[in-house]
């Protein structure tokens, strides 16, 4: 028997406006039936289609069916990747074959559990190493994935007795977690939050407290100390040179980190325990003051590595996408608990960069690593399967997209994401649909249009990016008040249908300096030159001219085929200086997510442009 659900991205129970609770004194507001359109939800399509779609489902339960992986590799995390976002996809979109491909990929899982409990690809003399526990989270989440869609006993006992299994192998009596796996027990530890949503279902006191000792374990000493050392700058934390890089001694893996601190904050969700939560806050600071790159990812070689400042650098192997996945998971869990707008800033300027330039611009492919400069391509796939291990994620991403646009937030709307979209929003028993039309980012103008069959009041919260200027919002052409940038602007009365919410800003193009480069930011875009402009050398040295104001002035473009937006802009270029005047050339730059996006290995794209040095000008050395 198949389920169907009303699908709610957040149910929350709060205090409303006094006009509100003089009607009722608590109002019951959920999400439901988001679509997402225009450019950003053809893309969220092609990920379901092209990428969650056609995975052969054999191929991703093959590894647990011979369990004889004695290499550490981590063929074990694919399908609980796979399952995660193919039921992510589902919930967006409803698709009878979809759900099949999962029901029956979820029953072959099952099937292969061994009478102990185990399931994974390593055999017994091989179990707790490598990736052995890293994939045992994946599959544990998948199955509580699927239980939470169709209330599924089976899954749920299946990833009881994995995780029972587990607990008789890791904890204080048995091997120190940190001590198993990779990276200083992170992959291994990062089984934190499935242990945690496993005491959510059972409320088996007895996860908790492998959750707790989890918790404990990863800030040991010898382990990877992710509370002590949150406030520490992550590239030093535990420093290792190039011959321990893959190594249990490196513990600045950016994916594998930011998977244990998911795991702090379902476990704060559940204890309270705010020293959980202070740690991801603070840490999360820290890879935006010192890692996140003007394109909203970080990491080379899937390490930290004082990234934000060394991002004019060719660094090897940068932005893999799985981190790019993570870092907006993490925020988002963030957002979800605190509601701090900066949380939801940070989810959008990687969508619209990182996140949409991983896919190939027919669709059908992920990028593994993204780098800000050079040409794009596809990697093979990873331990003897057809796959590697951002192909499994990145339709995570996707799908996480409409979850973040509407959600509801301590009793209100929030509007995160200026895209074209609808979505339904339930106030007690009535149902009202917000519909979103708008050019963003192209422009930065956009409305919202109520459609309600009764007068019903409740509050709509619309994000302002913080880079906005000249922000106003009117609510049937009446101003509000009190509207500021990199907050949220909260509307609290009572609607009646076809009212109209506009929101207006500039999206003034920003130049950005650092370490004598030069980048255009536009609203959330980052911008680049890309080869096939055919203007130039896109490596050249260049200066780009401000306005008076400090402003860019570029003008729009012809955009040429698979590229999303195009500008152009007079430049002086080279290092010639005769007499006061450098030769001029017009050049054209696209969005971050278009560049190169052919991934046609003769192509080049350029974010961050040398700009010439006027040795007159320099300070003496």
């Amino acid at each position: 028997m198949k389920f169907r659900f009303w699908i709610c991205s957040a149910l929350v129970i709060g205090a409303m406006s006094s006009t509100m609770m003089a009607e009722e004194k608590k109002t019951t507001l959920g999400i439901q039936n988001v679509r997402i359109d225009g450019y950003v939800g053809n893309r969220i399509n092609n990920s379901i289609a092209n990428i969650t779609m056609p995975v052969d489902i054999d191929l991703l339960v093959q590894p647990f069916r011979t369990q004889d992986e004695t290499q550490n590799r981590w063929q074990c995390e694919f399908w609980g990747k796979w399952v995660q976002g193919a039921i992510a996809s589902y919930r967006y979109h409803v698709d009878d074959t979809l759900y099949e491909k999962i029901e029956k990929s979820v029953t072959l899982m099952i099937a292969l559990q061994l009478p102990n409990g185990y399931i994974g690809n390593y055999d017994k003399e091989h179990q707790l190493q490598g990736w052995d526990v890293w994939g045992r989270k994946y599959t544990t989440l998948g199955f509580l994935k699927w239980y939470d869609l169709t209330g599924d006993k089976k899954a749920l006992d299946a990833a009881c007795r994995l995780i029972d299994y587990t607990i008789t192998q890791l904890g204080p009596s048995a091997t120190p977690v940190y001590t198993t796996g990779c990276y200083k027990g992170m992959a291994s530890g990062s089984i934190l939050e499935p242990v945690v949503m496993l005491y959510n279902v059972t409320k088996n006191k007895k996860y908790l407290n492998f959750a707790e000792y989890l918790a404990y374990s990863l800030d040991e000493v010898g382990g990877p100390q992710l509370i002590t050392l949150a406030d520490t700058r992550l590239d030093r934390r535990f420093p290792v040179d190039e011959s321990d890089w893959w190594s249990n001694d490196n513990g600045q893996k950016a994916y594998e980190m930011m998977s244990c601190y998911v795991g702090f904050l379902e476990l704060y969700k559940v204890t309270g325990e705010t020293r959980y939560l202070d740690a991801v806050e603070k840490v999360v600071k820290r890879i935006m003051d010192e890692e996140i790159n003007i394109c909203g990812s970080g990491a080379a070689s899937e390490c930290w590595f004082g990234g934000k400042q060394r991002q004019t650098e060719p660094n090897i192997d940068a932005m893999e996408t799985c981190v790019t996945f993570t870092w907006m998971q993490l925020n988002k869990r963030l957002l979800e608990i605190t509601g701090k707008p900066v949380y939801a800033e940070n989810i959008e300027k990687s969508i619209f960069n990182a996140l949409l330039a991983s896919m190939k611009c027919d669709g059908t492919e992920i990028v593994k690593y993204l780098p800000l400069e050079g040409f794009r391509m596809g990697a093979d796939g990873q331990c003897d399967m057809p796959l590697h291990c951002c192909n499994a994620n990145a339709p995570r991403a996707f799908a996480m997209i409409p979850r973040y646009a509407y959600r509801v937030q301590d009793g209100a709307v929030d509007v995160n994401l200026f895209t074209p979209s609808s979505a339904e929003v339930k106030v007690g028993k009535n149902v009202v649909k917000l519909t979103m039309t708008t050019d963003y980012p192209q422009k930065g103008n956009s409305e919202i249009t109520v459609k309600c069959k009764k007068k019903l009041a409740f509050a709509i919260r619309v994000r302002i990016p913080k880079w906005a200027e000249d922000v106003y919002i009117q609510v049937n052409g009446n101003s509000i008040n009190g509207v500021v940038a990199g907050e949220y602007a909260v509307i609290d009365r009572t609607w009646n249908n076809g009212d109209k919410v506009t929101i207006n800003f500039e999206m003034t193009p920003q130049l950005v300096m650092l370490n004598n480069h030069q980048a255009i930011i536009r609203g959330p875009i980052t911008l680049a030159r890309d080869s096939r402009f055919s203007d130039g050398f896109v490596d050249e040295a260049c200066i780009i001219p401000t306005n008076k104001n400090g402003k860019v002035e570029l003008r729009k473009s012809a955009i040429p085929e698979n590229m999303w937006m195009a500008y152009e802009i007079v430049v002086p270029v080279g290092t010639y200086n005769n007499d006061g005047q450098m030769p001029t050339r017009t050049i054209h730059l696209c969005d971050f997510a278009s560049a190169c996006n052919d991934w046609n290995f003769n192509g080049r794209y350029r974010v961050w442009l040398p700009r010439p040095i006027e040795v007159r000008f320099q300070p003496r050395r």
